[in-house]
């Protein structure tokens, strides 16, 4: 079994204590946390039979936790600016996915693939489109980047008639999807039953793809809700009430629910999601650039509500990268709720240990500690940061960290990334095929 030993200037654990471990280290044995190791245990440990890491420059922490995602967007994006929910997807985003060949959704899933591990996210959450899937799926899993996802769930668009399936096609496509992927790649792989949003999917589509994910432990129900102004009008015209009281109504609103965006929910809204124990994931800059609101992110942990974080699309974003959505998600809410509002610690405990809990892994992942899986980000603290200007540690990574401070990535005790290089996807040869399919793709369309 392979072992890696490395030597850190700080240990951010992110466990519930909230322990940093000045000059401690990271004992790994195959894919797991065999030891985590303070100052003094370390000088004690001697000769070990590992691969040793001088990283005593650097700050060891748990990966980046993502838990909203399209891959299938990364080729889109800058092809769909300044524009409305409702709009971007009618005018834009479904033709352009409903245009993906296989090629073209796996040159799409690469890009979003490599910003995302050299900008330190080690596990995501991804509502695939809803074709090619095999192929997206097969991308992740080569990457070595560990993810929950799931097809695109349509079976009705009145934004975009092209892009739908049958509601039989697309609930036996996704039983065979699961069926293929969920626990794949030594568990790496997770499955989410992702029915796209209410004006997308039946009632009966809802309600059985609800029922697809009850049928198998660890299996979650990923959608949209309360995005947009419009798209509630939309909402309320068709149903009658809004999206998480619809969601009640059909009875898919549970602790499997995992709710992106929720922007403009009801005080009753948020009672219900605390009460069935659902998931909310937050987006800010997908919101802001949208120009579709800020999510009341406070209000919604005060009723214990779990809530993590995800950038979303890149062309509703433009961006993959955490630490640009930790900074934001800290600093939106400040002027309404006060200055200690979304701490530079609470944000960053949202998007790893939170993270976790909100994909049912935090006994695997989230924080660096013993038994749980080596799934962890090297910072170098010294390429932007004065570290001696940064004893919050928390407060430097959450407001003064960027990619460029990312200096190696590991996931199941396996480098993806290190030193500043890419070891399991060649990012020469993504640009290039990405350039390909990109423009293969809009010759496909009319846009």
């Amino acid at each position: 079994m392979r072992s890696v030993l490395i030597k850190a200037g700080q240990v951010l654990t992110m466990d519930r204590e909230g322990r940093v471990l000045e000059g401690g280290g990271l004992l790994i044995a195959g894919s797991t946390i065999a030891r985590v190791l303070d100052r003094d245990q370390l000088a004690r440990l001697g000769a070990v039979d590992a691969e040793s890491v001088d990283a005593r420059t650097m700050a060891v922490m748990p990966g980046f936790v993502q838990t909203h995602m399209h891959l299938c967007q990364s080729l889109f994006r800058g092809l769909a600016e300044d524009m409305d929910l409702l709009d971007w997807l009618r005018t834009r985003i479904f033709p352009l996915e409903a245009a993906h060949s296989a090629e073209s959704i796996v040159a799409s899933a690469r890009v979003g693939l490599a910003e995302l591990i050299r900008s330190g996210t080690t596990t995501i959450m991804d509502m695939g489109s809803i074709r090619h899937q095999d192929d997206l799926i097969s991308a992740i899993e080569h990457s070595g980047i560990r993810a929950v996802v799931g097809k695109s769930m349509i079976d009705r668009n009145e934004l975009y008639a092209p892009l739908r399936e049958s509601t039989d096609e697309t609930l036996t496509s996704t039983r065979e999807l699961l069926q293929r992927w969920h626990n794949a790649a030594e568990g790496r792989i997770r499955y989410a039953v992702a029915p796209r949003f209410i004006l997308s999917c039946s009632d009966r589509l809802l309600r059985e793809a609800h029922t697809i994910a009850r049928e198998v432990p660890g299996v979650l129900f990923h959608t949209h809700a309360s995005e947009s102004p419009r798209e509630l009008q939309a909402v309320r015209a068709r149903c009658g009430m809004d999206n998480i009281e619809y969601f009640a109504h059909l009875g898919i609103l549970d602790s499997r629910s995992c709710l992106a965006h929720c922007v403009w929910v009801s005080e009753s809204e948020r009672d219900l999601i605390a009460e069935r124990g659902a998931r909310v994931l937050h987006c800010p800059t997908a919101n802001l650039k949208l120009g579709s609101g800020l999510a009341n992110v406070p209000a919604l942990l005060e009723r214990g509500i779990r809530v993590s974080i995800g950038a979303d699309g890149a062309p509703c974003n433009n961006t993959l990268d955490m630490f640009h959505e930790i900074r934001l998600a800290s600093l939106l809410q400040k002027p309404g709720h006060g200055p200690q509002a979304m701490d530079a610690r609470s944000v960053l405990e949202i998007a790893t240990r939170a993270g976790a809990e909100v994909l049912g892994l935090a006994a695997e992942i989230g924080s660096l500690e013993e038994g749980k899986q080596a799934d962890l980000v090297l910072l170098d603290l010294e390429r932007i940061w004065n570290p001696l200007h940064h004893r919050d540690l928390y407060s430097g990574i959450v407001h003064s960290g960027t990619p460029e401070n990312v200096r190696s990535v590991m996931v199941a005790g396996r480098w993806l990334y290190r030193d500043g290089h890419a070891l399991t996807l060649d990012q020469d040869e993504i640009r290039h095929r990405a350039r390909h399919e990109l423009g293969a793709l809009l010759e496909r369309t009319s846009l």
